[in-house]
């Protein structure tokens, strides 16, 4: 986007002004095979820094897929427990990179850790996060639920309701939900809208159905989205469609 298109953007009035945005692990990879693509987590932090400095408070959830995902552990024969502590320690990992490259664009944030480890991130206090919020900064949700046996998706919705944001974005490789999986099938149809009940019973990999029906119980829209597509986070937040919305209608 040009300056002058970027001013006049910026001009338009917030749909959004509390937002919490939930990123995959594997979102950070790009084409690697684990670990970080620079280019893609550069793009990301852009986005997340063009949107707070509109003014919108801004949560971040961060999966740990790209790093260790709790599921590939299981099967190999460790124990559950253990391997989603080690995801959360991946998430950590994750939110940490992120941090820095929010930094390093000139912008206050906050790493907090639903497991405690003092010295690289803040303990989960839901207050502290809401005060950290209310003064800019870009709080780092980390280690999801700090429980096993819940995923980031289900943290990135729980936080949300913690924080009382208005929308929960859901980034992901394609541009919305689908009736099945459009990297795979030719005849996937593209769903704009979908009810919270309607994705639970054809499930559809829109987010698990713990954070759908977390969402469903507490009228949180989930918007769905490509991440690699730049500028559609400030799209969304500016109240223009975007992606697949999942709501009650």
């Amino acid at each position: 986007m040009q300056a002058d298109d970027a001013a006049r953007a910026s001009d338009k009035p917030l749909r959004y002004r509390r937002v919490m945005l939930k990123l995959s692990g594997e979102a950070l990879m790009g084409n690697r095979e684990f670990g970080y693509d620079p280019d893609v987590v550069s793009a990301i932090s852009d986005e997340i820094a063009a949107v707070s400095q509109m003014g919108v408070e801004l949560g971040v959830v961060i999966g740990g897929g790209n790093i260790f995902r709790g599921a590939a552990g299981i099967r190999t024969g460790m124990d559950r427990v253990t391997a989603d502590h080690m995801g959360m320690l991946a998430t950590v990992m994750n939110a940490l990179a992120i941090q820095d490259a929010l930094e390093r664009r000139d912008l206050t944030t906050r790493v907090l850790s639903a497991l405690e480890i003092r010295e690289v991130a803040e303990p989960l206090i839901r207050r502290r996060a809401l005060r950290h919020m209310e003064k800019g900064r870009v709080v780092l949700f980390a280690a999801g639920t700090g429980n096993p046996y819940f995923t980031t998706d289900s943290a990135a919705a729980l936080r949300a309701m913690e924080i009382k944001a208005e929308v929960l974005l859901k980034a992901t490789k394609v541009d919305g939900v689908y009736t099945k999986d459009p990297m795979k099938h030719d005849d996937a149809e593209f769903l704009p809208k979908i009810s919270y009940l309607k994705a639970l019973e054809l499930g559809l990999q829109v987010m698990d159905a713990t954070a759908i029906s977390l969402c469903m119980d507490n009228k949180l829209p989930i918007v769905v989205f490509d991440v690699k597509q730049s500028g559609n986070i400030r799209r969304i937040v500016l109240g223009e469609s975007v992606g697949s919305v999942v709501s009650a209608e």
